[in-house]
C-alpha cells in the first residue's frame, strides 16, 4: 500500500464495554482498519477504560466477554493505546489493572493527539 493512502485514525472508546454494542463494534472496526494498514491509535476515556480491565467475568450477564481481544491489537500493529489519566484515577484503576500496555496521558495531551489525526471516530 502506498504511503499516501495511509490515514491517521484515532478511535475514542468512551463507553463501558457491556450493556451496549459500541465498544465491541468499535473493536471490530479497529481490527478491520488495521488490516488495511492504516495508522491506528486508540484512546480510552471515561467508562471506556473498563474495556481494558483485567479479570472481567461476563457469565453473570449472559454474554461472551471480548476484553482479551484487545490483546490481539499488537498483532495488527495497533500499538498506540492511550488512557486518560483522570478517567483511570476516578475509577480506582492503575496501569497494572489493564490487560495491555498503554500510555497514560492528560486530557490536554490527548487533545493534541486528536488534532494530528486525519479522522477521529467516537465509540
Amino acid at each position: 500500500m502506498a504511503d499516501d493512502n495511509i490515514r491517521k485514525i484515532m478511535h475514542v472508546m468512551r463507553r463501558a464495554p457491556h450493556g451496549t454494542i459500541y465498544t465491541y463494534e468499535g473493536l471490530e472496526m479497529i481490527l478491520i482498519m488495521a488490516a488495511y494498514e492504516q495508522d491506528i491509535s486508540v484512546v480510552f476515556i471515561g467508562d471506556g477504560v473498563y474495556a481494558l480491565k483485567k479479570g472481567q467475568d461476563t457469565t453473570g450477564i449472559g454474554i461472551k466477554g471480548f476484553a482479551k481481544t484487545f490483546m490481539a491489537l499488537d498483532g495488527y500493529d495497533v500499538e498506540k493505546l492511550y488512557v486518560d489519566r483522570v478517567s483511570l484515577e476516578e475509577r480506582g484503576l492503575t496501569e497494572g489493572d489493564l490487560l495491555v500496555d498503554v500510555e497514560v496521558m492528560d486530557a490536554s495531551e490527548i487533545g493534541r493527539l486528536m488534532t494530528e489525526q486525519d479522522a477521529v471516530i467516537h465509540h
